[in-house]
């Protein structure tokens, strides 16, 4: 298996390195699938900011969880996105893509940002704005081998979350190609999945990640 670190740099260590994205969410739900997360060992959960009322769900969580749980939005599009996530409360910042402006408005805030990138290109402007972590999105569309060969030129320090179709299945060949860290959205949580089965499937997510460190 590649070596890869448990812990990836800019990531709290007593965090298992694994995001609960929460898409399409709704304020009255957040605190119950929260705390059923949080209750199965993942401590990092995140609202995309085209979710219904996401800043609320946002600063539900952050009130309940946030000294003891990394809260943040996905779907982070520009500098006033991180400013509003920023007044919510939350610590993490999550895009799909890189935009320099949002990493370095982040960075300045002092908060964990993980920009989504597919290239060598785009990890390296990436990590140029101050990232330290990265999100290779949508993972499924580019497999293992592509992170892999990236992992070749990338700096040891710069920790890749695959997200986008990586789950309980398929994460061994994920964590052989050098993957320091994944977001799961559908495997955990879908609109209308109850907190008892969100914490079912979050359970088996833990399980598979430690079986695989």
């Amino acid at each position: 298996m590649t070596t890869v670190n448990t812990v990836p740099q800019h990531w709290p260590e007593v965090i298992l390195p694994l995001v609960a994205i929460l898409r399409g969410i709704r304020p009255q739900e957040v605190l119950e699938v929260g705390a059923a997360l949080h209750d199965a060992g993942i401590g990092a959960i995140e609202v995309p900011l085209n979710s219904p009322s996401a800043l609320e769900s946002i600063a539900r969580l952050v009130g309940k969880f946030g000294d003891r749980c990394l809260c943040g939005a996905g779907t982070v599009l520009s500098p006033a996105d991180v400013d509003a996530v920023h007044a919510a409360g939350a610590r993490l910042i999550v895009t799909p893509n890189t935009v320099p402006a949002v990493i370095e408005r982040a960075v300045s805030l002092g908060m964990i940002v993980m920009p989504g990138f597919a290239t060598a290109t785009e990890a390296f402007a990436a990590l140029g704005a101050g990232a330290g972590l990265l999100k290779l999105f949508p993972a499924a569309s580019y497999g293992p081998g592509h992170l892999k060969a990236l992992r070749e030129v990338l700096p040891g320090s710069a920790g890749v979350f695959a997200v986008g179709g990586v789950g309980v299945s398929n994460l061994a060949p994920w964590r052989q190609a050098g993957c320091a860290g994944l977001g799961v959205g559908g495997d955990l949580y879908r609109g209308g999945h109850p907190a008892g089965e969100v914490h079912r499937r979050a359970l088996a997510l833990v399980a598979a990640w430690r079986a695989n460190q």
